[in-house]
């Protein structure tokens, strides 16, 4: 879809579930979406394709395609399509290995994005936070360090930072460029260390997040994240942020008000994860506008954001 001059113009941050689902709900309103998508995975189909081809993960990216995708429900069913049942093939998806397939046509990661953007139809414009591969480490504790954003969560210490490699990864000026036209930036929701702080990271997107004169908000994870966010507030994640870009960047945080089920949180117990407790104490020593609101749903046993109360409310925030 073209992009309007007339239409608000968000930049959302992230990766990972949270994200694709987010933009399923803001692609149903009139705004002008840019998804600015982390490439820090190695796990997976996506760290195969890394590894073998010498390309950034495409594995988030091909989620966000689908999500802001508007073509038959077959096409985007198709694209997803995991394949099983070969030793070669299993465990890899269509898209990932559609995008693979125009990065080697193209020679470049950026244009096979924009490419299959026009193939999917979609609302919006995605575009990876770096055009090269990128390394994600963590610093722990106890001061070890692991490499590898798949490995991260699961050394199982407290994380005091995480950082890149090259540390001088340069992101697309499209991406600098559209994050200072922002009205709003948007970080959130996913996993903060291994979805979110990568793209910050990069030091260009971070300096332009830092200068925009959009508004600014964090959504706020709903559930702690076992081996990443082990009994982390709201204030934890937000701390975590504001220490790695090194300066308080936040106008506004989004939470949830709902209380959830004592069931559910019996079953995410048992993955050794717990629900973000509001700490509004500490929270309110920071400089940032506190919102709450009923965005939170329980579908099969898990919680998740309301993606169209999200997309409502930040679509509403955007014309204040």
């Amino acid at each position: 879809m073209g992009r309007t001059k007339h239409r608000k113009k968000i930049v959302i941050l992230g990766g990972g579930t949270g994200l694709s689902t987010l933009l399923r709900g803001l692609k149903k309103l009139p705004l002008d979406i840019t998804a600015i998508v982390t490439v820090a995975d190695d796990g997976g189909s996506s760290g195969r394709l890394r590894d073998d081809y010498d390309i950034p993960p495409p594995g988030d990216i091909r989620n966000v395609l689908a999500a802001l995708s508007e073509v038959e429900p077959l096409v985007e069913e198709m694209f997803q399509f995991r394949f099983a049942h070969s030793s070669e093939l299993e465990g890899h998806s269509l898209g990932n290995l559609m995008i693979t397939a125009l990065t080697s046509i193209t020679g470049d990661f950026a244009h096979a994005i924009t490419e299959m953007s026009r193939v999917l139809n979609i609302h919006g414009k995605v575009l990876p936070a770096a055009n090269q591969l990128v390394t994600l480490h963590a610093e722990f504790e106890d001061k070890t360090i692991i490499t590898g954003e798949s490995k991260i969560p699961d050394y199982g210490k407290k994380i005091e930072k995480v950082f890149i490699t090259p540390a001088d990864v340069k992101p697309l000026p499209e991406a600098v460029n559209l994050i200072r036209q922002a009205d709003i930036i948007a970080i959130g929701p996913g996993s903060l260390y291994t979805s979110i702080l990568p793209n910050l990271l990069v030091e260009d997107i971070r300096k332009a997040v830092i200068r925009s004169k959009a508004k600014k908000v964090y959504i706020c994870n709903l559930m702690t994240q076992a081996g990443e966010t082990n009994n982390y507030t709201a204030y934890d994640h937000v701390k975590a942020l504001i220490d790695h870009v090194g300066e308080d960047f936040l106008d506004t945080l989004l939470i949830s008000k709902e209380e959830i089920p004592e069931n559910v949180q019996y079953l995410y117990k048992q993955e050794m994860a717990s629900p973000v407790k509001i700490d509004l104490d500490k929270l309110e020593t920071l400089d940032i506008d506190i919102v709450k609101k009923d965005i939170s749903v329980v579908y099969n046993g898990a919680v998740r954001h309301d993606a169209i109360e999200v997309a409502k409310w930040l679509f509403e925030y955007a014309g204040q």
